[in-house]
């Protein structure tokens, strides 16, 4: 039942292999608990409620996080669910199975300083590398300089996720529109509108990718070692962020996640509503994007006990 459930996540649902990898890896961990407790083959309909709970107890004896917990939960959750559409069970156990609370952490971000600074740095090495008088830069030199220039720029000032950018397509960059399609998660489409300095550097980097496109496609190329070119990877982009951000930044985390934060609490500070910032960032809830909120309310709330003298 487990892998007909996980084939329709795949196939009917569109999740990322990534996602049908955690649900296959959630479920087997429920199942494999069940028959070591109970001795028996694992049969859906024959677990009760019991079952899941001593389940979620076990796994924060073990030292998991309530997080993780409830991610599991839920992936049972949409388990029986689907088990009682299709009429293999009669009742869905997980149903009267109350998740532990869990503290949701405020998005870090990078502070505006640290994005410009970034900008400069990355401005001056480019003109240091094509005016340079003692050496020639070569073409694939100056590509990949403008290239990883854009990439903090593209995630910085649209707010898409890592896998958003690599999947991006020439054909989704509209620049007469000023705007760029992207594909979020189960590929649900959204249009995000972008300034004439992101333009630019778009058209920058056009200009010095002739020659270098990637096999595949791709908006984003990477030239491999021998000289052969693809798409970007993820973990191409998330090493260019991780190295460009630690320059500049001393938060802990300097992924491209935290460039999405960056981007949302950048757009609230400045007086979008949350409404829209919802619509750009693709969140499905609003209640994935009010935590922004959060955010700039501890800014403030900081820089009143800083500044207040009656604030302590």
């Amino acid at each position: 039942m487990i892998d007909r459930f996980i084939a329709y996540l795949a196939t009917e649902k569109r999740y990322s292999p990534r996602t049908v990898g955690e649900y296959r890896d959630d479920l087997k961990a429920f199942r494999d608990f069940v028959e070591r407790t109970s001795g028996q083959a694992f049969e859906a309909a024959g677990a009760d409620e019991n079952d899941v709970r001593l389940w979620m107890v076990e796994m924060l004896d073990q030292g998991r996080s309530p997080r993780t917990v409830r991610r599991r939960l839920s992936a049972l959750r949409s388990f029986y669910k689907y088990l009682l559409r299709q009429g293999l069970v009669k009742r869905d156990v997980t149903q009267k199975v109350i998740a532990p609370k869990t503290d949701k952490p405020l998005p870090v971000f990078f502070r505006e300083s640290e994005m410009q600074r970034e900008q400069a740095i990355g401005e001056r090495e480019l003109d240091e590398l094509m005016h340079s008088p003692d050496k020639q830069a070569s073409p694939k030199e100056i590509f990949c300089l403008t290239r990883d220039n854009l990439i903090i720029s593209l995630l910085y000032q649209t707010g898409m996720r890592r896998a958003e950018l690599v999947g991006l397509k020439d054909a989704d960059i509209d620049l007469d529109g000023m705007q760029i399609r992207v594909f979020g998660k189960r590929r649900k489409e959204r249009v995000v509108p972008i300034g004439d300095g992101l333009a630019d550097e778009i058209r920058d980097y056009m200009d010095v990718r002739r020659g270098f496109e990637s096999t595949d496609n791709y908006f984003l190329t990477h030239i491999h070692r021998d000289g052969t070119t693809s798409g970007m990877s993820a973990a191409a982009v998330y090493t260019i962020v991780r190295t460009r951000m630690g320059e500049v930044s001393t938060l802990k985390k300097h992924s491209p996640h935290v460039l999405r934060h960056t981007f949302a609490t950048a757009m609230l500070n400045n007086g979008a509503d949350i409404r829209t910032i919802q619509s750009l960032l693709g969140h499905a809830s609003l209640e994935a994007t009010q935590v922004y909120t959060h955010t700039t309310f501890e800014q403030i709330q900081q820089a009143y006990k800083n500044a207040h003298p009656r604030s302590k």
